[in-house]
């Protein structure tokens, strides 16, 4: 059993290791976790605050997208080894996210790194690609039981499919099961507003921020 000194040094070899989007360095110290018998939620626990900073190095203009994505791979890497150490039922029931970039629409990178930061908070994702239809949306989120529908438009011609995703939601009735966030290039607050969304997000971080909001995990 690791001694209370080789716990945190373990611990802050995982938070340092992500925060500098090294993700060999996280995953040998995620491993090292789990070899030396330290519990796995402290570190998953550590790999959570460790977003946070990296998304305020994000807000302040230390931290530019590649950084993000190179710090979510860390961050997925780790996340991958502590999970397998845990006890299913130690992981709780996981908030479900479909998200996609909707119809006509072939961008991916924006989407991408939602679904990454998104998996690494804890959410359970099913990415959808690019180019994808309402229906396969609706029919998705009905069949997995989501709890958000996540939707990527960069161009502004694409953008009227986001609200086609909840006037079909409307049109079935059951608009109130999920909550619906919109985000990309051409994704105004505003736009949101306009046709009803819960939430938007102008880039990744605020993405997964107004995610974890709208299912009350802050």
């Amino acid at each position: 059993m690791a001694s209370e000194n080789e716990i945190k040094q373990t611990l802050e070899s995982l938070r340092k290791a992500i925060i500098e989007y090294d993700t060999d360095a996280a995953v040998s110290a995620a491993e090292q976790v789990v070899a030396n018998g330290i519990d796995p939620m402290k570190a998953i626990d550590v790999i959570k605050e460790s977003s946070g900073v990296i998304a305020d190095k994000f807000d302040s203009g230390e931290y530019f997208l590649p950084h993000l994505v190179m710090a979510g791979e860390a961050m997925t890497a780790a996340s991958d080894v502590l999970e397998k150490a845990l006890p299913q039922e130690s992981l709780g029931a996981k908030k479900v996210v479909v998200i996609g970039t909707v119809e006509a629409d072939m961008h991916s990178v924006g989407k991408n790194i939602v679904a990454m930061m998104l998996r690494t908070s804890g959410f359970e994702v099913h990415d959808l690609g690019v180019d994808v239809k309402s229906s396969a949306f609706v029919t998705r989120a009905r069949d997995t039981n989501a709890d958000i529908i996540a939707l990527s438009s960069l161009m502004t011609t694409t953008r009227p499919y986001q609200r086609e995703v909840i006037e079909e939601l409307e049109s079935l009735g059951i608009r109130d099961n999920y909550k619906v966030i919109v985000g990309g290039g051409s994704v105004t607050q505003e736009w949101a507003d306009e046709i009803g969304a819960d939430g938007h997000g102008k880039d990744a971080v605020e993405a997964v921020e107004a995610a974890r909001t709208l299912t009350g995990q802050r």
